[in-house]
C-alpha cells in the first residue's frame, strides 16, 4: 500500500526540513500551472499536498505513524477542492506571493508530542504513577542549539543575500522558498557543530515519571508542559500530550463514570426475590433482588462506579437483571412447573397477574 512517505519519496525517518524540500520539489514539478489540462499531474499534485499536510504537522504525523490512515479519522486532510483555502499552511509554505517570510534562524517553539497510554479499568479507577520512555529532539548541549561549532563565525549567504529565501517565477505566480544554500537561515556556518551536524538539536530518549489521575477514560488527554521537543534559539519547548485508552473489561461495561454488570437470576428467584453476590472493582458486595423483579430491571449501588475527575462525585454500579432459563430440568422440576401452570390457568395464583404487570 502506498504511504504518504512513498508519495513524497521519503524514508520514515525524514526530518521536517527534508519533508519540506521534497514537497517543494514535487509540487513545483506537478503544479497545474506547469501542466495545464494534465489530469494525471493534477491528481499527483493533490496527493503530494495531502501527504505534506500530514507529515509536516508533528501531531498528524505521529498519529499516522502509530495508526496509519485510521489515526487521521475526523481530521481535516484537504485535497485540492479549493487551492487557495484548502492547503492552509501547506499552501502558504510554498506560495508567498511576494510577502516577507520568517527566516529559519528565528526562534521557533518546539513541537508538541503525543504518546498513547493503555490502561486497564482497574488502573483508571485507582489512578497510578508510571514511567514512560519518550524519544524527542532536544537542544544540542555542545552548541546550545546554535548549530555552529562554538567560536565558529557565520557569514551572510551570498545566494539569498541574507534573506533566507529565493524566488522563482512560474506563470502569473512568483514562488518563494527557502534558500538551498543556507536552508533558509540567511547565513552560512563556517564550521558546523560536530555533535548535531549543524541541526542544533539531537535525539534523546528520556524516562518521564507521570501521574495518571483516578477516573480517566478513553480519550482523556493529559498535558505535560515543556516535555515536548526543544525550541530553536532559546524558544520554549513544546508539550507532551498523553492520549489515554482504557482497555475493555471482561466483567464490567463502562458508560462515563457508571459501571454496568449483568446479574443472572432464575425465574423463581426473580419471582420470590433473592440476594446475589455482585463484584466491584475492589471486592464484592451483596444485592437484594426484590420479589417480582422483571428481566432487564436495573438496580443501582451508589458510589461504586468510577471516581470523578477533579473531585467530582463517583459514579454508580448499575446491576442489570438477566433472567436465566434452565435448559435441563429434572422430572420433579417439570412436575412442579406443570403444577404452577395448572394453578395459573385455573386462577389459583391470585398474585400472578399483579406480579406480571
Amino acid at each position: 500500500m502506498t504511504t504518504y512517505y512513498d508519495i513524497l519519496e521519503l524514508s520514515r525517518e525524514a526530518p521536517l526540513e527534508e519533508i519540506r524540500t521534497a514537497y517543494r520539489r514535487l509540487a513545483l514539478k506537478y503544479h497545474p500551472d506547469k501542466n495545464p489540462g494534465d489530469k494525471v499531474a493534477e491528481d499527483r499534485f493533490k496527493q503530494i499536498s495531502q501527504a505534506y499536510q500530514v507529515l509536516a504537522d508533528p501531531e498528524k504525523r505521529q498519529l499516522y505513524d502509530l495508526y496509519g490512515d485510521a489515526g487521521l479519522a475526523g481530521l481535516d486532510i484537504s485535497g485540492f477542492d479549493d487551492i487557495f483555502s484548502s492547503f492552509g499552511e501547506a499552501f502558504e509554505d510554498f506560495f508567498s506571493f511576494g510577502r516577507s517570510r520568517d527566516r529559519a534562524d528565528q526562534p521557533q517553539p518546539g513541537a508538541d508530542l503525543r504518546q498513547p497510554v493503555l490502561l486497564t479499568l482497574e488502573d483508571a479507577a485507582r489512578g497510578m504513577n508510571t514511567s514512560l520512555n519518550v524519544e524527542r529532539r532536544v537542544s544540542c548541549p555542545r552548541c546550545q542549539g546554535d548549530g555552529a561549532q562554538p567560536g565558529s563565525q557565520r557569514r551572510t549567504c551570498s545566494r539569498c543575500q541574507g534573506t533566507g529565501q529565493v524566488s522563482q517565477s512560474t506563470g502569473l505566480l512568483k514562488i518563494y522558498h527557502p534558500c538551498p544554500d543556507c536552508q533558509g537561515s540567511g547565513a552560512i556556518i563556517a564550521s558546523e557543530c560536530p555533535v548535531c551536524q549543524g541541526a542544533g538539536v539531537i535525539s534523546e530518549k528520556k524516562q518521564i515519571q507521570v501521574h495518571i489521575p483516578a477516573g480517566v477514560d478513553t480519550g482523556t488527554r493529559l498535558r505535560l508542559r515543556g516535555e515536548g521537543e526543544a525550541g530553536t534559539r532559546g524558544a520554549p519547548p513544546g508539550d507532551l500530550y498523553l492520549e489515554v485508552c482504557v482497555a475493555p473489561h471482561p466483567v464490567f461495561t463502562r458508560k462515563h463514570k457508571d459501571l454496568y454488570y449483568r446479574a443472572q437470576v432464575s425465574f423463581v428467584e426473580a419471582a420470590l426475590g433473592t440476594e446475589v453476590e455482585v463484584p466491584t472493582l475492589t471486592a464484592s458486595t451483596h444485592l437484594v433482588i426484590p420479589p417480582g423483579t422483571q428481566p432487564g430491571a436495573t438496580l443501582r449501588l451508589f458510589g461504586l462506579g468510577l471516581p470523578g475527575l477533579r473531585g467530582k462525585p463517583a459514579g454508580d454500579l448499575v446491576v442489570v437483571v438477566d433472567l436465566h432459563t434452565p435448559t435441563r430440568l429434572s422430572e420433579q422440576q417439570k412436575r412442579l412447573l406443570q403444577e404452577f401452570l395448572r394453578l395459573k390457568d385455573s386462577g389459583g395464583l391470585d398474585g400472578f397477574q399483579e406480579m406480571e404487570a
